[in-house]
């Protein structure tokens, strides 16, 4: 839940502050969608694109989170020893 957090929380703030920048120079009514204006309110812009700019800067801060794991985070065993299938025994230091 922690890792979690530390995805979904600075991503939200810059989001947020994505959402301002962009739509301080683009207003919404002016935007066009193959050719044709975008039928959504204003509001529905930039709700639309808040939740794409969080769900960009997300995916951003989830490989940055999963570069920074060590090897022994990313390759330890999560089943103790005795309960591992018999085709899963490794040679690994597992609790």
């Amino acid at each position: 839940m922690q890792r979690l957090m530390w995805i979904a929380w600075p991503a939200f703030l810059v989001a947020g502050v994505l959402e301002m920048l962009i739509f301080a120079m683009v207003d919404p009514q002016d935007l066009h969608w193959f050719g044709q204006p975008v039928a959504l309110s204003r509001e529905g812009v930039y709700t639309l694109a808040f939740f794409v700019f969080w769900g960009v800067t997300m995916v951003a801060s989830a490989l940055t989170t999963l570069l920074s794991m060590s090897p022994f985070e990313l390759n330890r065993c999560p089943v103790p020893t005795d309960a591992r299938p018999d085709d899963c025994r490794k040679i690994s230091p597992c609790p």
